[in-house]
């Protein structure tokens, strides 16, 4: 990927009783692009004994993008919705001014072997949108563009690029694109993007002069439109990125904004226990302690 300006390895990090591989935020790098949060669940085996049992917590500020390789998650939230999630779909969730949701192993699962695998992302919201009403979309896997190209496959998670557009209603100027390819390829894929850019390789590696990248690394480019990079046989990488905003963004736990009272507003909320409830849901995850980043 021409002009890397940073690299990222992944960071062990622990979500209720599931660990993840963290690779955004960092401390060089806060954002790329709206993206503010990645985490790499997975992969990982559980048996009869094990579950995903993330208790309902809130969210302001942004949208949410799952997306699972292997496995399956049931997704619950205060608007209502209960709904599974399979490999290759998409959850795209909307805090705006406020949302509460759990993520659990679905109970028909619960009692035998599985695998869970896949990608967590936050994606923030522009200043003037950070208070909209809260909303869910899920687009099924069949829905998702996807296109070979010189025998490398190609899907459009969510955004545009490459003269196409994702049904995924995403809120400012971005993307998120899977390659694979069986075979070692060169792809040249800048003209296709914009704004800022990071590369995120799952599986095999790339090439980049003479330098190898293999797993468990995010590459940042210091100019999306020089995207180029030789992809090794068997590789699958995810390319996000997009138009970063003007202002800078804040975190704290699972709040995002542009404004730090919004910030403190959420937690006092969710400290007094006044954000809506997701039926048929007693426990939650308790306020952290940190300070905002």
């Amino acid at each position: 990927m021409s002009n890397i300006s940073l690299i990222i390895e992944e960071r062990a990090a622990n979500i209720g009783n599931f660990m993840v591989g963290r690779l955004l935020p960092f401390r060089e790098k806060r954002a790329v692009g709206p993206f503010v949060f990645i985490d790499h669940m997975g992969p990982a085996h559980l048996n009869q004994y094990e579950n995903m049992d993330v208790p309902p917590h809130p969210h302001i500020g942004l949208s949410t993008l799952t997306f699972l390789f292997e496995g399956s998650i049931m997704h619950r939230d205060s608007l209502g919705t209960e709904l599974e999630i399979k490999p290759g779909a998409v959850n795209w969730m909307t805090a705006g001014k406020g949302i509460v949701h759990s993520e659990r192993t679905p109970e028909y699962l619960r009692h035998s072997d599985k695998m869970l695998h896949g990608l967590q992302i936050w994606v923030a919201l522009p200043k003037e949108l950070e208070q909209m009403d809260p909303n869910f979309t899920h687009v099924e896997a069949q829905d998702i563009p996807s296109w070979e190209e010189n025998g490398v496959s190609y899907k459009l998670i969510a955004g545009e690029a490459f003269g196409k557009k994702s049904p995924v209603p995403v809120y400012s100027p971005l993307y998120f694109i899977e390659i694979k390819s069986k075979e070692a390829q060169k792809i040249n894929i800048g003209k296709d993007l914009f704004g800022e850019s990071g590369l995120y390789i799952l599986e095999g590696s790339i090439k980049n002069g003479e330098h190898v990248y293999e797993p468990k690394q995010i590459l940042i480019t210091n100019d999306s439109t020089l995207c180029e990079f030789e992809i090794a046989a068997n590789s699958t990488v995810y390319i996000f990125g997009g138009q970063p905003f003007p202002e800078e963004h804040f975190i704290f736990w699972n709040f995002v904004s542009s404004d730090k009272n919004l910030i403190e507003k959420a937690k006092q909320d969710w400290t007094s226990q006044t954000f809506p409830k997701v039926p048929g849901e007693t426990e939650f995850v308790p306020l952290p302690t940190p300070q905002i980043k």
